[in-house]
């Protein structure tokens, strides 16, 4: 696995989701269910050591699942073909729990070693995807990703910046 170079940062989200742990658990697993929410087209092997591409907007999300503890935990890396924001294939890793909440889920996402560069757009995309993942699980359509527009990205780096 390549290794990001330099300091890292962690960053951390939390959403409820109106779904049980079993429904949004393959929402991660699932490439039909995944480009639901997130991507246009996505290859996974959930097990350990299997494949975990996507494609968001043209730009390549390639890694590798880690972990896979059906449905409570996932971990995979996380990297951009592309390099994006200085993130190399597989440099960072992402850890999301699912946890059950009532007849829903509590669904936590860590997003460690990511270089400081790429920190604001990478908690401004997950920010605008689990809210797109909290209402596809639920059965409905996310509709159109606003991150398509270069310009709504922009403003979202910049606000997450300002965090």
């Amino acid at each position: 696995m390549a290794e990001t170079r330099g300091a890292t940062e962690t960053i951390e989200h939390g959403i409820r989701i109106a779904a049980p742990p079993e429904v949004v658990f393959e929402y991660f697993t699932d490439p039909a269910k995944l480009v639901r929410w997130m991507g246009d087209d996505a290859t996974l092997d959930p097990s350990p050591g299997g494949v975990c591409t996507f494609v968001i907007n043209g730009a390549r999300m390639t890694g590798e699942f880690v972990q896979v503890e059906f449905p409570r935990r996932i971990v995979f890396t996380w990297g951009w073909a592309e390099r994006l924001f200085g993130v190399a294939e597989q440099s960072t890793a992402v850890e999301v729990s699912f946890t059950p909440d009532g007849e829903g889920t509590t669904v936590r996402l860590t997003h460690s070693r990511l270089p400081h560069g790429a920190v604001a757009f990478h908690r401004a995309g997950w920010g605008n995807y689990l809210g797109r993942l909290a209402t596809a699980a639920t059965g409905k359509a996310a509709g159109p990703d606003p991150w398509a527009d270069p310009s709504v990205v922009a403003r979202a780096i910049q606000a997450a910046a300002g965090e």
